[in-house]
């Protein structure tokens, strides 16, 4: 823990802030109650960030494990103690506040990995076996609540920030191959909404008032809002309640049916302004720990966000992801915040080392 200072990295907190404001402004036309608590929850985020930017990242990598170990604990809870949801039990109540832990814990989760990986000496099979095995109880966990999308993000993120770091890709290929020999047990333990999703993915007009219905009411709603949208408070699909989710999953067609094609390419700057500047943060850091814990950071944001919009203009399936900062969800606002604490640590650290260098 540093000595208390004010420490904000302006060009990561203000692309982040923009982004909720755009959220607040669409929630205020949806309901007066999701905008007051997602109000109260983004001060509480910009706390947890302020806290996480004092701690030196370098303090996590000592008891990364007992972490991971804690982090398991607490998605196990959820199946004991959790409540259920549509059709999910990803909740737990505690001390009136539901917490979704398969959102809260990423950035954790990240500093896991991102030890894990620095403490790999080599790039051999060997070691890319104990990686994933390493990975596999919280992927399996998360899966089982169902959280298909999270499962997939995590994946995602864990297999890129490998590649990137030296391991093959081949390994992955062959690994791809085997799981596409077993693709058909898999196909069995999917749940059955899990299931109608691809196939609705794959035939997006086979039932148009059933499971087709979240991906097609989405993309009217991205389209209808044409070049300058509608107006706050003047959309269709949102404001009438024909997008399901349209705070959550579908936040992006709500906020671009209101505000439109420039609208959108609002929200698309502010998160290409955010990735940069993670992406500087990466490469200016020699440490590796570091390095992995922003890249790996750099790929999890990107995989939301590619995610999110594809599903929301029907290029990939619903997998039921939010879109960073914009979409309604304290979960998913407070772990980012204390993601882009974390980055601001490191990148404070490598502005002490440039005035050291300087001295």
């Amino acid at each position: 823990m540093r000595k208390f200072g004010l420490l904000i990295d302006w060009r990561l907190f203000l692309p982040a802030v923009i982004l909720v404001i755009l959220g607040l402004t669409t929630l205020t036309t949806l309901s007066s109650s999701l905008f007051k608590s997602q109000l109260i929850t983004f001060a509480a985020s910009v706390v947890a960030y302020l806290i996480f930017s004092q701690v030196t990242l370098d303090s996590f990598r000592g008891f990364y494990f007992p972490l991971y170990l804690l982090s398991l604990f607490l998605l196990i809870v959820v199946f004991l103690f959790g409540f259920e949801s549509h059709g999910a039990a990803r909740w737990i109540v505690i001390l009136g506040v539901s917490l979704q832990f398969s959102e809260l814990l990423k950035p954790f989760l990240l500093v896991s990995l991102s030890a894990y990986l620095s403490s790999v000496s080599n790039s051999s099979f060997r070691s890319f076996a104990s990686i994933l095995l390493f990975l596999l109880p919280a992927l399996f966990l998360i899966y089982k609540q169902p959280d298909l999308g999270n499962a997939i993000i995590y994946a995602f993120t864990a297999i890129s920030t490998m590649v990137l770091f030296g391991f093959p890709f081949l390994w992955f290929g062959v690994t791809l191959c085997a799981l596409l020999a077993i693709s058909p047990l898999f196909w069995g333990i999917l749940h059955d909404y899990q299931r109608q999703r691809i196939l609705t993915f794959l035939h997006p007009t086979s039932d148009p008032l059933g499971t087709s219905y979240n991906a097609i009411q989405a993309v009217i709603a991205v389209g209808s809002g044409m070049f300058f949208g509608k107006g706050l408070g003047q959309a269709t699909q949102s404001g009438l309640r024909f997008l399901p989710e349209r705070h959550t999953d579908f936040m992006f067609a709500t906020f671009t049916e209101s505000f439109g094609f420039f609208g959108g390419m609002l929200v698309f700057i502010c998160f290409g302004l955010l990735c940069y500047r993670i992406y500087t943060i990466f490469s200016r850091t020699d440490d590796a720990f570091s390095k992995i814990f922003s890249a790996g950071a750099l790929i999890l944001l990107l995989m939301h966000f590619f995610f999110n919009v594809g599903m929301n203009i029907g290029v990939v399936p619903v997998v039921g992801v939010t879109l960073p900062f914009l979409s309604y969800g304290g979960n998913s606002l407070l772990s980012f915040f204390i993601l882009l604490g974390m980055l601001t640590s490191i990148s404070h650290s490598l502005k002490g080392k440039r005035v050291l260098e300087i001295r």
